[in-house]
């Protein structure tokens, strides 16, 4: 299917021609960079190229008034004093005679890439367009912005492909308030946006940007606002957004496309954003975004003015969406208290909306977002010499090379059953050494079969250490023997630490548990399993797996924050034949975990499962799962006992924290 990549040098004919201090970030070698590295890494020419076109007026105007267009349709035929007249009206902006060329460009650019996505061209892709479009207004150009690309893309599929529900993901550092204005009545639109705010001090100043716009009428909950109320936010603040706010929402909510506004600025070393989130977290956010809306995600830049950080970030996206295995999530060291705080206010403000919010802690009847307003005025002049200070100071290592293995996905499977298309049957010769451990351990009595399945899991294993192979599955005669084997075996080595995601009631290997080799997470209807140590995380459902809403509920809170805080070299991730699980289901987490380990992804299944072969196999070979559709409440019960587990495991995995602690804490 294949990733767009949308791009015209036209695009960054057009510049400041005067002297604006909040205009001079704003070049076009924002473009030229980022399109550069994109060559120069190879990843270009891996993608789909898609021309541009302008935009039309139709277009333009389902988001914008006819008074608008037609007064920024005058800007080419002005002198320089007349632009600058022109542009006085706006906020932080700029005209130049060939800007309403380049917006008509840009937005164009986003419909063309939602019509490759929609029409199956492409499975997804990335406009590198200017100007941005977030701020842009119904009838008023600002931040940089002429259209709202974004908003214009979103009406657009909806009135030509029938699209029912879009979800927009803004990632950009600043609020995107045109986006907001245009949807917060709109409850088809789902419009996610976290942004520096810092109590309203920070730019575009607004009220309305606050965790309490939560939409007006019938799309009240859908207008979701996280606000940054300090900078410096890490990885591991990004992360604990996604998973306690936007990915629980944006399941139950389960959009047939997902927009981003990819504005950069909300990375490392960004003179705008201020914040210390690196590079590559963004080839997380984007891998967390792909399962939803059957794979379709459209990404157009935004903002981004670190001509360093905004083209590695933007490489770290496409190779993502062209399907390269995620880097390993490093140095994870939970939220920090502001960021709990932000997180508090955003759920609980979003309860009474959201079935997957609404056991979120209440805030406090006085509780605003503006408590610390005075401590804030106080700290405002130390904290603006710091940032300017860190501003010059920060540096930070090159991405590391994302390899992809020779080899995808490699299959075990008894003779006789047929290897899906795009995967490879793995074999081995058998290693003498490794068949007399396995007959010691394992194997009281002689069993060819099954010694010959185990010594190949061990192989296999062996050639995803050495990155030969990315992930496999095997279909094996006895899924908790080859579960200790392959745990015992991948364990035994220094570095490794493995995930064992069991779901089910098979009998789990304990191995590794007690000294953090392993990290096992299983999920049954078994209330009798006790918690035995930090490692060992049993996960009761009322309906075992069968209940669609829970099970989706605890992967996103639960499994994934504990995932990524662990950081895995190895996912073994472990099918019983009792588990009750959809496809779907299935297929979401298989997905979702390839974020870790580098794809590293092992699945097990009991020789009688034959059915999830073909499916599983279609996760791990990158297809995006299939949707499971609005999410129902989930079991009160089963909603309580998460919630009280999560509770419990937070002194532990600090990114299950959901609240700030008690008399606040630390910071970043």
């Amino acid at each position: 299917m294949g990733t767009a990549l949308i791009y015209d040098e036209e695009m960054t004919k057009y510049k400041l021609l005067w002297v604006d201090p909040a205009c001079k970030v704003e070049v076009p070698e924002r473009l030229t960079v980022s399109h550069e590295a994109l060559i120069k890494t190879g990843l270009a020419d891996r993608c789909v190229s898609v021309p541009v076109r302008e935009a039309t007026d139709e277009d333009i105007l389902l988001v914008h008034s006819e008074e608008y267009l037609e007064a920024v349709k005058k800007t080419p035929y002005m002198t320089l004093e007349d632009l600058k007249e022109f542009t006085l009206q706006y906020g932080d902006v700029y005209f130049h005679p060939n800007i309403y060329h380049c917006a008509k460009l840009a937005a164009g650019a986003a419909l063309q890439l939602v019509d490759s996505v929609m029409t199956g061209k492409v499975r997804n892709g990335m406009a590198l367009v200017r100007p941005p479009g977030h701020h842009s207004m119904r009838s008023a150009a600002n931040g940089f912005c002429v259209f709202n690309n974004v908003a214009i893309a979103a009406r657009y599929a909806k009135q030509k492909y029938g699209v029912k529900r879009v979800l927009i993901v803004d990632w950009d550092i600043h609020h995107g308030q045109g986006v907001q204005y245009c949807f917060e009545d709109d409850p088809s639109v789902l419009y996610f946006s976290w942004h520096r705010y810092e109590h309203q001090k920070f730019w575009p100043n607004l009220r309305e940007s606050d965790y309490d716009s939560v939409g007006k009428e019938k799309g009240a909950g859908f207008n979701v606002n996280v606000p940054w109320n300090k900078v410096g936010m890490k990885n591991s603040d990004y992360l604990s957004v996604f998973c306690h706010v936007l990915l629980p929402v944006a399941y139950e909510f389960s959009p047939d496309l997902v927009l981003v506004c990819a504005g950069f600025d909300s990375a490392i070393g960004d003179p705008e954003g201020q914040m210390c989130a690196s590079p590559d977290v963004f080839a997380h956010l984007t891998h967390l975004l792909m399962n939803l809306a059957g794979g379709k995600l459209c990404a157009v830049l935004e903002g981004g003015y670190n001509l360093t950080s905004l083209p590695q970030s933007v490489c770290q996206t496409v190779q993502t969406l062209l399907g390269d295995p995620a880097p390993r999530p490093a140095n994870l060291d939970g939220p920090c208290t502001s960021t709990l705080e932000s997180l508090h206010c955003v759920r609980s403000a979003h309860r009474k909306y959201w079935s997957c919010l609404k056991h979120a802690a209440e805030l406090p009847a006085s509780e605003i977002s503006t408590k610390r307003m005075k401590l804030a005025e106080e700290e405002e002049k130390v904290e603006t010499r710091e940032e300017e200070k860190h501003a010059e100071e920060k540096v930070w290592p090159e991405p590391l090379k994302r390899v992809s293995p020779p080899v995808r996905t490699a299959l075990i499977l008894p003779d006789g059953v047929a290897c899906p298309d795009g995967c490879e049957r793995f074999s081995s010769l058998e290693d003498p050494v490794i068949v007399s451990k396995l007959r010691e351990n394992f194997l009281k009595e002689d069993d060819s079969d099954a010694l010959t399945t185990l010594s190949g899991l061990i192989a296999l294993v062996e050639k995803m250490q050495k990155n030969e192979i990315r992930n496999g599955l095997a279909l094996v005669h006895d899924v908790s023997m080859a579960m200790m084997c392959v745990t015992q075996h991948a364990a035994a080595a220094l570095s490794n630490r493995v995930l064992i995601v069991c779901v089910g009631d098979a009998e789990v290997p304990r191995h590794g548990t007690e000294d953090g080799k392993t990290l096992l997470v299983q999920f049954s209807n078994k209330e009798s399993e006790k918690q035995t140590c930090k490692y060992h995380i049993p996960v009761c459902l009322k309906k075992g797996c069968s209940d669609v809403s829970g099970f989706t509920q605890a992967v996103l809170g639960l499994l994934l924050p504990l995932g990524y805080e662990y950081d895995p070299s190895l996912v073994l991730l472990v099918r019983t034949p009792d588990s009750g699980l959809c496809d779907g289901v299935w297929q979401q987490l298989t997905g979702l975990l390839q974020g870790l380990a580098q794809g590293h992804t092992l699945v097990l299944l009991q020789e009688g499962e034959m059915a999830f072969v073909s499916p599983t196999a279609s996760s791990l070979l990158g297809d995006a799962a299939p949707s499971v559709g609005q999410l129902h409440s989930p079991l009160a019960e089963d909603v309580e006992a998460l919630e009280r587990l999560r509770h419990k495991l937070q002194m532990d995995w600090k990114l299950l924290q959901t609240t700030a602690p008690e008399g606040g804490g630390d910071q970043h």
